[in-house]
């Protein structure tokens, strides 16, 4: 559908590629920019005109990290992005997509951990897509491919290295959904069955995307081991062509400082010819699903096996002595009971409390709240754990390709995910760029644009420049800023009054205008 000309005057331009601000009209018609001029070079004579005299206007922000597949599954319109000024979702990511799926091994036992209750009624990537297309996306959707969904696929929740016929189909999943338009490959190494894989395992599979493809990695170790994941990283991302680090942190305070070791590696590859880049989210705490407090023995198998293993009195004992000894990666990087949250439960049961709080409550060991919450809620809970450092964090933010990802959860999981699922983006420009002036403005911009445009290779967007997509966002640079706590995260960010999408306007003074005009990317080529 055509939209109408408009002619957007009185902002300044963050035009996505860190220079100065600068005060310009930019015309749009047809969906497109198809002018930046000084102000009052374009005749406004019968042109329909929005002053956006006092703020800024950018791209739209692409969101590199995103868990949003199933947004276009939900009755309702997801909204916590295009709040934020995100016009562009990366989802796929950590080794979760909702495709490819399999007649032999329930995708649910990979999937459930993570989303909402769905309903599988594809099988191929295209299937998944037909199905996602005809739903209509709120933002646009760029969908990655994840290696865990791959190998259950081909071989369940195994923890065995795949034999020839589940590399075969896994290969065979992977370029069915390249050529159905996915942009990627994603990994993520912790959670089961993909910290099961060995190096070569995921070699091989990167094979397919003959080195023109990009690899996008949760890696093996964010803590202890860090250095050591991102040689792994770029291992296999030689192989598919480019290597994204996602969530760039050091995890636990015995490896706090180690964020500036990790770029200075990351530096010296780039500068020995390797195509790598890294995201971050700009909080200090993270977020994944419960089970990933469990050290990886425990993991093997579908669900009824870990909550066989869990209920039983044996399992009970070796969990608590696998916590006694720090094996678990999340009590490795330090912190204790009191700095895990319990975020969501599919019984809404104990959100928003710590384990600590939760076990001193019952009168019971954290071990054993631990247990009580995932078998209660037959492992369908996630956390937030507070294990980061604010140096870390800022280091990552100074390096020129750093991009910025909210990994919040799947929408529609309700209780008190973490804020970063409605902050994100407004954070940064809130309190790092404005207030602790750690980016400047321009640059800011550019990371959450122009940069993630060109690395994921995204069509026609990223910058305000005649011939690309009117994908724009305008606010206010003195009030933006994110709302939500971990208490209370669910609210939408401040300073955020417009966001247009192909020259649409779909947010007006801060709230959506209903219905969903985003489109499924393809890769540019």
């Amino acid at each position: 559908m055509n939209t109408p000309t408009m002619l957007l005057t009185g902002a300044h331009l963050a035009d996505g590629t860190a220079t100065p601000l600068r005060a310009a009209d930019v015309l749009v018609e047809d969906g497109r920019i198809t002018a930046v001029e000084t102000p009052g070079t374009i005749p406004p004579d019968a042109l329909p005109s929005r002053d956006l005299t006092g703020l800024v206007l950018a791209p739209g922000f692409i969101d590199v990290h995103s868990h949003a597949d199933n947004a276009p599954l939900l009755t309702h319109d997801d909204t916590t992005k295009i709040l934020q000024g995100v016009t562009t979702e990366v989802v796929g990511n950590c080794g979760f997509s909702l495709a490819p799926t399999s007649n032999d091994h329930a995708p649910s036992a990979l999937t459930e951990r993570l989303f909402p209750p769905l309903e599988f009624t594809w099988s191929g990537f295209a299937d998944l897509l037909t199905t996602t297309d005809h739903a209509g996306y709120v933002t646009n959707h760029c969908p990655l491919v994840g290696h865990s969904t791959l190998r259950v696929a081909a071989m369940g929740m195994s923890e065995h290295t795949p034999d020839d016929q589940a590399e075969r189909t896994m290969r065979a999943g992977l370029d069915e959904a390249m050529t159905a338009g996915a942009f990627g490959l994603s990994s993520g190494l912790i959670y089961p069955p993909a910290l099961f894989a060995r190096t070569e395992e995921l070699s091989t599979l990167a094979e397919v995307l003959g080195g023109g493809g990009i690899y996008v990695t949760h890696m093996r170790d964010e803590g202890s081991a860090l250095l050591d994941s991102i040689t792994e990283a770029l291992r296999i991302g030689a192989v598919a062509g480019r290597t994204h680090l996602s969530h760039l942190k050091a995890a636990g305070p015995g490896n706090w400082g180690t964020v500036p070791h990790a770029l200075e590696k990351i530096n010296a590859a780039r500068a020995d010819g390797h195509r790598i880049a890294q995201d971050v989210y700009p909080y200090t705490a993270s977020s994944t699903v419960l089970t990933a407090a469990l050290p990886a023995e425990f993991l093997a198998g579908d669900e009824r096996t870990l909550l066989n293993r869990l209920t039983s009195s044996t399992g009970r004992d070796e969990l608590a002595e696998a916590f006694a000894a720090g094996r678990p990666g999340w009590q490795h990087h330090g912190g204790g009971w009191d700095h895990v949250l319990v975020a969501t439960t599919a019984s809404h049961a104990d959100e928003g409390r710590t384990l600590a709080h939760v076990a001193e409550e019952r009168g019971v060991e954290p071990v054993d709240a631990l247990i009580e919450i995932l078998v209660r809620e037959k492992l369908r809970a996630s956390m937030v754990h507070f294990s980061m450092h604010e140096h870390d964090l800022e280091a990552a933010l100074t390096d020129n390709h750093t991009m910025i990802g909210s990994d919040g959860l799947p929408p529609g999981t309700g209780g008190k995910p973490h804020p970063r699922l409605f902050g994100t983006f407004p954070r940064l420009l809130g309190r790092y760029s404005r207030d602790r002036g750690i980016l400047d403005l321009p640059e800011a911009v550019r990371r959450m644009t122009a940069l993630p445009a060109h690395e994921f290779r995204i069509p026609a967007r990223g910058r305000i420049a005649p011939g690309y997509i009117a994908d724009l966002v305008a606010f206010d640079p003195a009030t933006i800023t994110d709302v939500g706590d971990y208490q209370d995260p669910a609210h939408p960010p401040h300073g955020i009054p417009w966001v247009c999408q192909a020259g649409r306007t779909v947010v007006e003074n801060g709230v959506h205008l209903g219905g969903r005009h985003g489109s499924r990317l393809i890769p540019a080529s």
